[in-house]
């Protein structure tokens, strides 16, 4: 006598079955990345943690470190170079938006649009992030010097004044903002024409049979479509200028009259000039609230994108 079993009992098994399996793969790859895991916990979260702890201490290289509670943080409270610091930040953000976020939007849109050298330009635009930055910026600082410097004697070709560039507290943060934009356009306008790549071609087709022009094609189709791709980089470029430091060490070294100073700078300074730890970790400890602000939002808007392209 042959028995058979019901499609119901035979699929009863099949979803039973992977149980055990689906948990030892999930321990295997947990072992696969525990090497990964402890590189993070020894370089990254430990030093974290240990900064946390000092900011709520006296550190010194020669002594223990002494618990002081909040002391730190009345000190960096308490300090105008705190409020200016985080001011000179915001400037800086605020001229990064509008010159460093659209420029490369602009200029991704322009490349996309070129049939033959469009190649060649995404080289030359690529090709100043490839150059060292301490070596850029010293360039730069020869292009801005107030006598000889190219940019002085090409205002004075055309019969305009000089102007002190790093010396001017009124010029020297759009100044900087310029050099940055140079720096880092090139990886977001790759970003950016990946992005536009993605885009179904039959969509612009339809729009130029209707008559759009190149400026309504951006509005009404380019623009639309790479919205949560804007929001993604908006974040990334308000998180990297939060931490700027090399340029305001390398030209100005905070000046003039602290205008570029930063909080990652005055953190330097706080840490190796002065050798107050205690303080620089509790400088540190704001500074990673606010980046773990954005961070958190950058995450966020990463998983709406990702949601966006499945649907």
């Amino acid at each position: 006598m042959v028995t058979t079993q019901s499609p119901s009992t035979s699929l009863a098994k099949l979803v039973k079955a992977p149980r055990w399996t689906t948990v030892w793969d999930q321990v295997t790859a947990y072992l696969f990345l525990l090497p990964a895991l402890l590189i993070f916990a020894v370089f990254s979260w430990y030093p974290i943690a240990q900064t946390v702890i000092y900011s709520f201490q006296t550190v010194s290289l020669a002594r223990p470190p002494v618990w002081i509670g909040l002391q730190n943080y009345g000190r960096m409270f308490g300090d105008p170079l705190f409020y200016v610091a985080w001011r000179n930040v915001f400037d800086f953000i605020i001229l990064s938006l509008i010159f460093g976020f659209i420029a490369p939007i602009l200029l991704s849109l322009m490349i996309n649009e070129m049939r033959r050298l469009g190649h060649i330009f995404q080289v030359i635009t690529y090709l100043p992030t490839l150059v060292p930055i301490a070596v850029a910026l010293l360039v730069w600082r020869l292009i801005y010097a107030p006598e000889g410097g190219a940019l002085n004697s090409l205002l004075q070709l055309v019969g305009l004044p000089q102007q002190l560039w790093l010396q001017d507290r009124h010029l020297v943060k759009l100044a900087m903002i310029v050099i940055m934009t140079w720096l880092g356009a090139g990886g977001s306008v790759l970003i950016y024409l990946s992005a536009l790549k993605e885009i179904n071609p039959q969509i612009y087709e339809a729009a130029e049979i209707d008559g759009f022009t190149f400026w309504q094609r951006v509005r009404y189709i380019t623009l639309p479509l790479l919205q949560s791709r804007l929001l993604i980089m908006l974040v990334l470029q308000v998180i990297f200028v939060g931490q700027v430091f090399t340029e305001p060490f390398i030209l100005t070294s905070g000046g003039p009259a602290n205008s570029t100073l930063t909080p990652v700078l005055n953190i330097y300074r706080t840490a190796f000039e002065r050798s107050d730890f205690g303080l620089a970790s509790t400088w540190s400890v704001s500074l990673m609230v606010v980046l773990l602000s954005f961070s958190i939002l950058y995450v966020w808007l990463n998983r709406q994108r990702e949601e966006f392209d499945e649907q």
